[in-house]
């Protein structure tokens, strides 16, 4: 992607909603393709031209074979193209100073849709950035993954777009991609039942009470009780 024609965040979203239907494509590849039919930079309008059919012939092989994607998981992709269900109730991050909330943590939350941590952290949508102290929180920046995703290594990109934060909640993460994670700064948590942020969030804040090691190590703060965490196992990955 050209640096003087960077996607919007619209059309970043849209683009990668799009290839979450038709599993196989790469995002950096498709967004070449798509650059290449409609020409930079890429706007809501040009979008809106797609078809099923021109999709087909984008993404057939160099033989000349239609794609092995099937009809409906085309379609849904160029709904999305258009922008048809693409408003899935995304909250606004609200105006934050440093020290607006003293003694808090920055938390990013992978997340597909809404205020939920659903996502895992190499193919969520987006991070939902809060800043969390044990009384109150706030959402301070919603963070597209799509400009991270067009780099050659995503993960370590998607890394440095939370390496403000000292944790990440994920409902799964894959090894290669927690040891990059870690190497950025952030803590990785799995919160595998996934479900609404507040949720997260009310068991973070009252961790942060009390805190266990691996928690008052990111908060720079003495364990509460090292003894009563004495015999547990810790891995680069912690379980909430």
């Amino acid at each position: 992607m050209s640096e003087s024609s960077p996607l919007t965040r619209d059309i970043a979203l849209r683009l990668a909603l799009a290839v979450r239907e038709l599993p196989g494509l790469d995002l950096r590849g498709f967004i070449g393709v798509v650059s290449e039919r409609l020409g930079l930079p890429l706007t809501a309008a040009k979008l809106a031209s797609i078809t099923v059919a021109d999709l087909t012939q984008w993404l057939a092989s160099e033989d000349g074979k239609p794609a092995s994607h099937d009809k409906e998981a085309l379609k849904a992709a160029v709904r999305l193209l258009w922008g048809e269900g693409v408003d899935d109730g995304l909250p606004k991050a609200q105006p934050y100073a440093e020290g607006d909330i003293p003694n808090s943590l920055r938390v990013a939350m992978a997340s597909n849709n809404g205020e939920l941590v659903d996502g895992h952290f190499g193919s969520c949508v987006r991070f939902l950035v809060y800043q969390v102290s044990t009384t109150d929180y706030r959402l301070v920046a919603v963070r597209p993954t799509a400009e991270a995703d067009t780099e050659e290594d995503k993960n370590v990109a998607r890394s440095a777009l939370i390496s403000d934060c000292q944790l990440v909640y994920v409902q799964s993460i894959g090894g290669p991609a927690a040891a990059k994670v870690v190497r950025a700064g952030v803590h990785p948590v799995k919160w595998p039942v996934g479900g609404p942020v507040e949720g997260a969030i009310g068991k973070l804040q009252t961790a942060m009470q009390a805190p266990p090691p691996w928690l008052a190590r990111v908060m720079g703060v003495e364990a509460a009780s090292l003894a009563r965490f004495a015999e547990e196992d810790e891995t680069d990955v912690e379980e909430a």
